[in-house]
């Protein structure tokens, strides 16, 4: 029988909930594309439950301990001492969320001999180290599409926070007061202005399709480029490098994986040839930009405003600098965990445990390492680097 390890976010200060806003979730069977939701044997939950924090449990214990299996939760994760360091010498399954990873480094999977499953619960792997994983032969897999569609309505949402500049308007209205010449002076319409994306893929189609309706004009840059009859269907203008694309756009939102060719690409340079004043959103992965160059160009006015869902690390420091940089709109990496999300994921997640458990293949689109190489969506996705 396996041990599984589960690293999930804390319960609310509140304690965790004995009812919710709404009694229900829409339900959905099928993703953008056709590819078909989660389809696991059973599920032990209710479908907008809070299963992503640690008594939430992903809805995973009954199932588990059913079939003879350990389940450790935790969400005390960081440093040598930690509960997860501690877990981890014997668990032949690790879980972890992107809002709260559980960075499985080379040193870390060295010390875990009997490690042979990684799963992220949602989307993106890389807090594993890939490389490492792929010469352990382990195997890394991820919930694909579980979240997209949270992450594209996150993107759009922060867009039109910055540029109608409602975040400040509303800290009026809580404060007492009614400064309508504060609001406006650094508000204005997204109509007409040019929104380009690093990466069109799940997410960042999502987001061109959901920013069409508003009549901007809308460009993106991707090492995979999309059929002619998306691009003429949405009039996009493809670009072949972030640089050149960067250059005309007044809103620029970041939606590529985080790899070796991705890592620090919004830097000095490519944030200084930029428009000055335009926006910069990324819900991707925060060192894919430069976290001082950030602040740099939100003070000295390049950048109009900075909203971000990601840091590094994960959960960020009190003292990070963009919890009190000028004219930003951060939140704490909850984009993909909305409850309708965690239904979605939590429920993958057994099915991938399904799979592994009964000696099944796992869904192709969900494998990111797998047989000692990147597989299915991993060999889209991320760089053999």
């Amino acid at each position: 029988m396996a041990k599984v390890l589960c690293v999930l976010y804390d319960d609310p200060v509140t304690g965790y909930p004995s009812s919710y806003a709404r009694d229900s979730v829409p339900q959905i069977n099928h993703y953008p594309g056709g590819q078909t939701v989660p389809s696991p044997e059973k599920i032990d939950f209710t479908p907008g439950e809070l299963l992503g924090s640690v008594s939430g449990e992903l809805g995973l214990r009954a199932y588990l301990e059913s079939q003879g299996h350990t389940l450790v939760v935790t969400s005390d994760k960081e440093g040598p001492d930690s509960a997860f360091e501690r877990e981890l010498a014997d668990a032949e399954v690790v879980i972890s969320q992107p809002f709260w990873p559980a960075y499985l480094t080379a040193e870390r999977i060295a010390k875990a001999p009997k490690l042979k499953l990684a799963v992220t619960a949602g989307i993106g792997s890389d807090h594993v180290d890939l490389t490492a994983a792929i010469n352990r032969g382990i195997t890394v897999a991820e919930v694909t599409y579980s979240n997209s569609i949270s992450v594209a309505e996150h993107v759009v949402m922060m867009t039109l926070a910055l540029v109608r500049n409602y975040l400040p308007s509303h800290q009026w209205v809580r404060d007492g007061g009614w400064n309508i010449a504060d609001c406006s002076a650094r508000a204005y319409d997204l109509e007409a202005m040019s929104v380009g994306t690093v990466a069109a893929g799940r997410i960042g189609l999502a987001v061109l399709r959901r920013l069409k309706p508003f009549d901007v004009a809308l460009h993106y840059t991707d090492r995979h480029r999309l059929a002619p009859e998306i691009e003429a269907e949405l009039n996009l203008t493809w670009h072949p490098d972030a640089e050149s694309m960067v250059r005309v756009c007044d809103v620029v939102t970041i939606n590529c994986p985080l790899h070796p060719e991705t890592e620090n690409m919004f830097d000095e340079a490519l944030l200084g040839k930029m428009k000055r004043g335009s926006y910069l959103i990324n819900t991707a992965r925060g060192k894919i930009v430069d976290r001082d160059a950030v602040v740099r160009a939100l003070e000295s006015g390049q950048l109009a405003g900075y909203a971000g869902d990601v840091w590094y690390p994960q959960p960020a420091p009190a003292d990070h600098p963009w919890r009190t940089m000028p004219h930003h709109g951060m939140t704490p990496h909850t984009s993909g965990t909305t409850l309708s999300a965690q239904a979605r994921y939590a429920a993958g997640t057994r099915e991938i445990l399904e799979s592994y458990f009964q000696g099944r293949p796992i869904r192709d689109e969900y494998l990111i390492v797998d047989g000692g190489s990147l597989a299915g969506t991993g060999q889209h996705s991320y760089s053999a680097a």
